[in-house]
C-alpha cells in the first residue's frame, strides 16, 4: 500500500509538472523580431499613408507618421523627402530644411529636393539662397516648368523684367498651355511700359483660364483705351475671386508698382464701388 501511494503520488507529481509547463508556456507572450528587411517595408507603407493624409489636409497626422518612418529607415531619402513636406504643411521650416538637407547626402541627384528647399527659402525671404536651389535643380532637371516659372518668379520680385519674361518664354514652350506663366509675362511687360503686349498676354491666358487675376489685369490695361470693357472685366474679376481687391494680396501675387497704380484708379471708379464693397464684405466674412 505505502509503494502503492509513493507510486500514485509520483505519477500526480510528474502529471503535475507537465501540466504546469504548458499553462507556464500557455502566459508566456510570443514575440516577433521583424527582419531589417521588413522594418524597410513596413516603412515605406508609412510613409506612403503619411503622403495620403498630407494630400487629405491632416497635416499633424501627417508629420507623426512621416516622423514613424524615418526612425524606422533612415537610410531612404524618399522618407526624409515626405517628412520635410509634412513639415512645411505645418511650417516648420528649419525642421524641414534639415530633413532636406539629410535626404541630400544620401542622394544629391534628386532634383525635388533642391525644389524644395527652394520653396522654403521663399517662404522665409532668402530669395538668393532660393534661386541658387533652383538653379541647381534645374542642372538635373532642365525641363521641370514648374522650376523654371519659379526661378522667373524671383527675377519679378527683384524687378529683373527682361529676365523674367525669358524664364516665362522658356516655361511656356515646355508647357504651351501654362497659363501663369503668359499672366506673368503680362505683369512684366506692364511694368517695361509694353502696354499692348501686356494686353496681349492677359487675353491669351484668359483664353486658357478664365482667372480673376489676368481678367482684373487686363481691365487695368484697358483703362486707359476702353473703360466700359475694363469696367466689364474688373467686376468679372472681383465676382470670380474677391481678394483682388486687396493691393497687399495683388502685392503677393507679385503684381509690379506701375500696374498697381493703374488698378487702384480702376477700382476707385464710381460704377465699380458696389463690386469693390461686395468684394470687400465676402473677405471679411471669410476671415
Amino acid at each position: 500500500m505505502k509503494n502503492f501511494l509513493a507510486k500514485i503520488i509520483c505519477v500526480s507529481l510528474i502529471s503535475f509538472y507537465f501540466l504546469n509547463i504548458e499553462s507556464v508556456k500557455s502566459i508566456v507572450p510570443y514575440y516577433y523580431f521583424p527582419t531589417i528587411k521588413n522594418l524597410e517595408k513596413e516603412s515605406l507603407s508609412i510613409g506612403k499613408s503619411a503622403y495620403q493624409l498630407l494630400y487629405f489636409g491632416q497635416y499633424k497626422d501627417s508629420l507623426n507618421l512621416a516622423k514613424l518612418a524615418v526612425k524606422l529607415n533612415a537610410k531612404n531619402e524618399k522618407l526624409w523627402l515626405i517628412l520635410s513636406e509634412a513639415q512645411i504643411a505645418n511650417k516648420l521650416y528649419k525642421n524641414a530644411l534639415y530633413s532636406l538637407n539629410k535626404a541630400q547626402k544620401l542622394n544629391s541627384n534628386i532634383s525635388e529636393i533642391y525644389f524644395a528647399k527652394s520653396n522654403i527659402y521663399l517662404k522665409i525671404e532668402q530669395k538668393k539662397d532660393a534661386k541658387i536651389a533652383l538653379e541647381t535643380g534645374l542642372n538635373i532637371d532642365p525641363n521641370n516648368h514648374k522650376a523654371i516659372f519659379q526661378l522667373g518668379n524671383i527675377f519679378l520680385m527683384e524687378k529683373n523684367y527682361l529676365e523674367a519674361i525669358k524664364l516665362f518664354e522658356r516655361t511656356v514652350k515646355i508647357k504651351p498651355n501654362f497659363w501663369q506663366a503668359i499672366n506673368n509675362k503680362g505683369l512684366a511687360y506692364f511694368e517695361e511700359n509694353k502696354i499692348n503686349l501686356s494686353i496681349k498676354h492677359f487675353e491669351k491666358a484668359i483664353s486658357i483660364e478664365e482667372n480673376a487675376e489676368p481678367l482684373l489685369g487686363l481691365a487695368s490695361c484697358l483703362r486707359m483705351k476702353d473703360m466700359k470693357l475694363a469696367l466689364k472685366f474688373a467686376k468679372k474679376a472681383l465676382n470670380k475671386d474677391p481678394n483682388y481687391v486687396n493691393y497687399d494680396y495683388r502685392k503677393e501675387q507679385l503684381w509690379g508698382e506701375k500696374l498697381q497704380v493703374s488698378t487702384e484708379i480702376l477700382l476707385q471708379n464710381n460704377q465699380l464701388q458696389t463690386d469693390v464693397i461686395l468684394a470687400k464684405t465676402k473677405i471679411n466674412a471669410s476671415s
